[in-house]
């Protein structure tokens, strides 16, 4: 029987003050109030939009930050919208690009899409939300609604936008169909009847395209309200499963707890403030923490907990805490790891990792080695030609400070 995530227990309803929380651009504060206000008079819920990426199949604690802000309108008594891209998905999004982003098959984003939906709904309630895909209308739009809708929007309007006149100006293609992205996006809005749309500051542009379409089509503008980009584990690009510096929502308790503990210990406030439930008071008192010289250790262990057991349960925090400290603090190794079976006559060391799956690929093993990240027993091995060979019963690889792999003879 699958356990019921903590984010679906019933809570009070969120006042203003926790709705606008986290929030990074807000357009605009007054209309805001005045829908929440109009909401509350007349009982009719107001529909939250929030669009999917249809790019990937996991969901990480970057894309969870909207999500729960979702989930704070549904608790609010309002209707979330979830918006799947499968049709411009197979456009691909522009925002923020340097070059054209490949465009998805059909097969693809229906592949994504069924993992998105079931991890979607480890966080907001189904009882209140809308499962769209914008095929539903962008797909049966004739070529004279097309232009229709293009001729609501200018040329110079879409490419101010700082990305496309980058690529512009150093002469790298931008084509026809990346200018209509924002267009059908915003379009999504009008389909929908969109009263708020949530998102990521990187949308902001493509969200005030919206709004005017709206206003064009008789509609009242959606508030847009944008959440900042959460930094990865790397603590320079956004969280994201190409940069490999994420943290899955699905990661088991210890990996997840690892994982945390990893980050620089100037995103602490941020991975509190968008990642937990803390209070504003809460929050003050960690700030006065890290600035009054407590080890940041210590409040990232906090972090790490919090957030575990929102995603799991504080039994499994709690679990997760004692391994961390058993096998980092006190140099100790994990009650569980997986094994490989070693070839009498040995493998290679690159080899070995690639197939045990313990790195993404081959290039990235050779880089792990050079960087003296990956050891065997205890030693490092820097040497890209080493061969394993088994001595004893078993050895023990250890690659970066997380991930332990036992070897044994095959």
């Amino acid at each position: 029987m699958k356990k019921e995530s903590p984010h679906l227990a019933r809570c009070e309803a969120p006042s203003l003050e926790l709705l606008k929380r986290g929030v990074g651009l807000l357009e605009t504060e007054a209309e805001l109030e005045a829908k929440l206000e109009k909401s509350r008079r007349t009982g009719t819920p107001l529909r939250v939009k929030l669009g999917i990426d249809a790019s990937g199949p996991d969901i990480h604690l970057g894309f969870a930050v909207p999500l729960r802000k979702l989930r704070q309108f549904q608790d609010a008594g309002h209707i979330a919208v979830l918006i799947v891209g499968d049709f411009t998905g197979k456009i691909g999004d522009p925002s923020g690009r340097s070059r054209t982003r490949p465009q998805l098959t059909d097969k693809q984003v229906q592949e994504n899409v069924k993992r998105y939906r079931e991890l979607a709904f480890e966080i907001l309630d189904p009882a209140r939300c809308e499962f769209r895909y914008n095929s539903e209308w962008s797909d049966k739009l004739s070529g004279s609604d097309i232009i229709n809708i293009a001729a609501k929007y200018t040329v110079a309007r879409i490419i101010e936008r700082e990305d496309f006149k980058t690529r512009l100006d150093k002469g790298i293609p931008l084509h026809m169909h990346e200018l209509l992205y924002p267009l059908f996006q915003g379009y999504d809005s009008v389909a929908v009847r969109a009263d708020i749309e949530l998102g990521g500051t990187d949308q902001y542009l493509n969200f005030l395209v919206g709004r005017a379409l709206q206003r064009e089509f008789g509609q009242e503008p959606q508030v847009v309200m944008t959440m900042p980009l959460l930094i990865g584990l790397d603590g320079k690009l956004k969280m994201s499963k190409s940069y490999g510096n994420y943290v899955s929502i699905k990661d088991s308790p210890e990996e997840m707890f690892g994982k945390l503990m990893s980050i620089p210990d100037d995103l602490i406030t941020d991975y509190f403030r968008l990642c937990t439930n803390r209070t504003e008071e809460e929050l003050k008192k960690t700030e006065e923490q890290l600035s009054s010289g407590e080890n940041p250790r210590n409040i990232k262990a906090e972090l790490a907990r919090d957030i575990v057991t929102i995603y799991h349960s504080a039994d499994d925090a709690g679990r997760a805490t004692e391994e961390f400290d058993r096998v980092f603090r006190q140099k100790g190794l994990p009650d569980e790891m997986p094994e490989f079976a070693v070839p009498a006559d040995g493998v290679n060391i690159v080899e070995l990792v690639a197939k045990a799956g313990l790195l993404p690929s081959k290039s990235e093993t050779r880089r792990k080695l050079r960087e003296g990240a990956i050891y065997l027993d205890g030693e490092r091995i820097k040497d890209v030609e080493f061969t394993v060979r088994l001595e004893s019963e078993s050895r023990i690889l250890k690659v970066g400070k997380r991930r332990f792999l036992r070897l044994t003879k095959g």
